[in-house]
């Protein structure tokens, strides 16, 4: 009896089983990836803003985790955004020249198309793809003429579909892209690049007022319908609705969403109904239709009954920029960075330490943190781990797998050491648990000394965001000053105190493994670490 018992239940509750286990390996999560633009770590409401109100992304941090140590792996838009899609430092790109500033116009694609990205670990195990939004990567091979296709691009890195801004929103070409073709462009009136400078001829482009802060003027002449699908007021619209519009064409299978926002990248020009809504100038307006852009996302999700089994992380590609929307913002009372010293592009904290949200409803715990160190780079490795591969078959050291510190709690770093990138090589830092160390005086960032400079940084603009620092007197560097930099994050986050001085053996032990990441010169030093092996995209 017992016997027969048995083999009724497992031939009753087998089946069940079975079914519960297929559809499980049916429903893969879902993956939306949001990718701000120059959002400070200071920028929302849940790390600490009171002038601006972000109720989405706030939401979000409610539902799921927040990271206090999580970085972009460089301080700059496009060596960051090349980090998050290769899982590689930039330092290691073109060849070990690396990759440091934003990608030219005429620039061709900078990601080499046989390496293995975040894209092609999703759409390598049956996901679909997307990429909404900026680029600022790179078009073709060599120098893009801007003649279509514009191949190769975001179609041969792992994406299914593109749509957005091909460059940057205060950079030509003032057109949208889909997939390797210019919006509205026409054969009979083809898009022609003038060259910097030569924009007498160029065709005409929305009008922003002073205060909107930087745009570069067009440098191209022709696709006149082109041009005018694109319009600075109405980006967030446009590609808030393209990702509600492309998740409801996938809702039926797992897919995978880049979402690289323009927001809050300078000019600051937000929609008529967000206009004057925040307390920080036309910068927390931008940001609070950052925000609503985010909310049309999770609400899409909602809708298709698609949250429960969707991954949704936010961040930002490095940190905040004291331009002339900035600057108003801060006159308002609001602090871009928090209480973080420095901006974009330098090696100080707040040039690269960035929000980092994550929710998934069951899996993270709703309102937790996590002090973890974390960066962009480690999207990739933790990607592969989340479809079920192991996160080492991607042959990339750079990519750590931060699956663990997203859905547990780990009681031990998960990552021992990371290279962070500014503008300048000569400023390359390296962080080692508590340490941060900085190979030279300054930030490596923006050095206009001026308060009206776009481009304003240094000692100057730290003065005016009320940051200290023991090397800054009065708005200069000490004569005396240490020629580079080592500070102590776990007790003074806010780098006020450099001790150099103080640590000469911590110093060596960072400056030597500082120097280990340097291409030229790690081969003969330290061949396991710099070895790239070449990655078969499958």
């Amino acid at each position: 009896m017992k016997v027969n018992s048995l083999a009724f239940l497992v031939c009753f509750f087998l089946p069940l089983m079975t079914v519960s286990i297929s559809h499980a390996a049916d429903t893969p999560p879902n993956v939306v990836l949001v990718f701000a633009d120059d959002l400070g770590y200071g920028d929302l409401g849940c790390y600490g803003a009171t002038k601006v109100q972000t109720p989405n992304i706030d939401r979000l941090a409610k539902e799921g985790r927040m990271f206090s140590d999580a970085h972009s792996a460089s301080a700059v838009c496009t060596p960051s955004r090349y980090a998050l899609l290769t899982g590689e430092y930039p330092l290691r790109a073109n060849g070990g020249k690396g990759v440091w500033g934003p990608a030219p116009v005429t620039s061709g694609l900078i990601v080499d198309t046989d390496k293995l990205t975040t894209a092609d670990v999703f759409k390598n195990n049956g996901y679909k793809t997307a990429a909404l939004g900026k680029w600022h990567l790179g078009f073709g091979e060599g120098t893009n003429n801007w003649q279509e296709p514009l191949r190769p691009g975001p179609l041969d890195l792992g994406f299914d579909y593109y749509f957005g801004l091909p460059v940057v929103n205060s950079a030509p070409p003032y057109v949208y892209v889909e997939n390797d073709r210019i919006v509205g462009g026409d054969p009979a009136d083809p898009l022609v690049y003038l060259g910097r400078g030569q924009h007498k001829d160029a065709t005409p482009i929305t009008k922003i007022p002073p205060e909107a802060s930087q745009r570069t003027p067009n440098m191209f002449k022709g696709a006149v319908e082109a041009h005018k699908h694109y319009n600075d007021y109405t980006v967030g619209t446009v590609l808030a609705g393209k990702a509600v519009d492309w998740i409801t064409a996938n809702k039926q299978n797992p897919f995978f969403l880049y979402l690289a926002t323009t927001h809050i990248h300078h000019p600051f020009t937000p929609g008529e109904n967000f206009q004057g809504s925040s307390q920080a100038e036309l910068y927390g307006d931008f940001i609070q239709e950052l925000d609503w852009m985010v909310g049309q996302v999770t609400k899409s999700l909602e809708e298709h009954g698609l949250s429960d089994n969707t991954l949704v992380i936010f961040t930002s590609d490095n940190g905040a920029m004291l331009n002339l929307g900035g600057r108003n913002a801060v006159r308002a009372g609001h602090r871009i960075n928090g209480d973080l010293l420095g901006f974009k592009f330098g090696a100080w904290e707040g040039g690269h330490r960035v929000p980092f949200i994550a929710r998934w409803p069951g899996k993270i715990a709703p309102g937790s943190k996590s002090d973890q160190l974390i960066c962009n780079v480690d999207l990739l490795a933790t990607f592969a781990a989340l479809v079920g591969k192991d996160p080492e078959s991607v042959e990339n050291k750079d990519s750590i797998n931060m699956l663990p510190a997203l859905l547990g709690d780990p009681s031990e770093p998960l990552r021992e050491e990371l290279l962070l990138a500014p503008h300048k090589p000569s400023h390359l830092a390296i962080r080692k648990g508590k340490w941060l160390y900085i190979g030279a005086r300054g930030s490596g960032g923006f050095s206009g000394s001026k308060e009206h400079q776009h481009a304003w940084g240094g000692p100057p603009a730290t003065a005016f965001v009320g940051s200290v620092n023991s090397d800054i007197e009065n708005g200069r560097y000490k004569p005396d000053a240490p020629r580079a930099q080592l500070y102590d994050l776990q007790n003074d986050v806010r780098q006020t105190q450099n001790v150099y001085n103080r640590f000469p053996e911590v110093v060596k032990e960072m400056e030597a493994l500082l120097e280990s990441y340097r291409p030229q010169k790690a081969a003969a030093k330290n061949p396991k670490r710099n070895r790239q092996p070449k990655v078969t995209k499958q």
